[in-house]
């Protein structure tokens, strides 16, 4: 038996490894735990700082050397302070940025239990699988526009981090009544984590990484 202990930013994060990717590992004898990064004032979660969060997935890395530590953290409006942000590969591939990230991410922890990822560009992301999954809850208008989006770019995951057109700004807009840890999920759990997996090459290559540990 593997445990791993999946630092999220958010509650949508949370319910999905709850409910989704917990489903997936149990049967091969791995479970998961997510932990709400806790970085306001008021035990919020979000990733404002890094030395914020580097004091929690430290001491959960010495808690118990026994289990793994992983992030699901959106590298969409990720802060300067982090390991390598300032030096980021000169490149338009998204993919790379993150892996040269989360290369600085584990040199900065430096544990052997710890293993980094980065959503590209966030959560909502994912849910680009497959637009046609919104027809639950949304109007055929919705879900005509939101595959007009989908088709401009090769991947989910290269959709991009712009502050107005990032994923999840461009559902809101679309979709103004979408409410993300709701809406998220089950749209999530409607899509499949296979399908999601065939699109998202690098949220799959984690899941990969994650399946080897046992």
């Amino acid at each position: 038996m593997k445990r791993i202990n999946i630092f999220v930013e958010g509650q949508t994060e949370e319910v999905f490894v709850q409910k989704v990717l917990y489903e997936h590992f149990q049967p091969l004898n791995i479970f998961l735990t997510p932990i709400l990064i806790r970085t306001g004032r008021k035990g919020k979660g979000g990733v404002s700082s890094y030395g914020k969060i580097r004091k929690q997935i430290y001491r959960k890395c010495h808690q118990d050397k026994k289990s793994f530590v992983s992030t699901m953290f959106d590298y969409y409006g990720l802060p300067n302070d982090f390991p390598g942000k300032n030096k980021l590969p000169n490149t338009d591939d998204p993919i790379k940025k993150v892996t040269y990230l989360e290369n600085e991410f584990n040199k900065d922890i430096s544990l052997p239990n710890f293993i980094p990822n980065f959503l590209i560009f966030e959560f909502e992301a994912l849910l680009f699988t497959k637009t046609e999954a919104f027809g639950q809850w949304f109007e055929t208008s919705v879900i005509e526009k939101l595959a007009q989006v989908r088709d401009k770019f090769s991947t989910p995951e290269h959709i991009n981090d712009n502050p107005k057109t990032s994923p999840s700004k461009r559902i809101i807009k679309l979709c103004p009544r979408y409410k993300k840890i709701y809406h998220g999920t089950h749209i999530a759990l409607d899509i499949g984590l296979n399908l999601i997996r065939k699109d998202c090459h690098h949220f799959n290559d984690w899941l990969n990484r994650l399946e080897k540990l046992n």
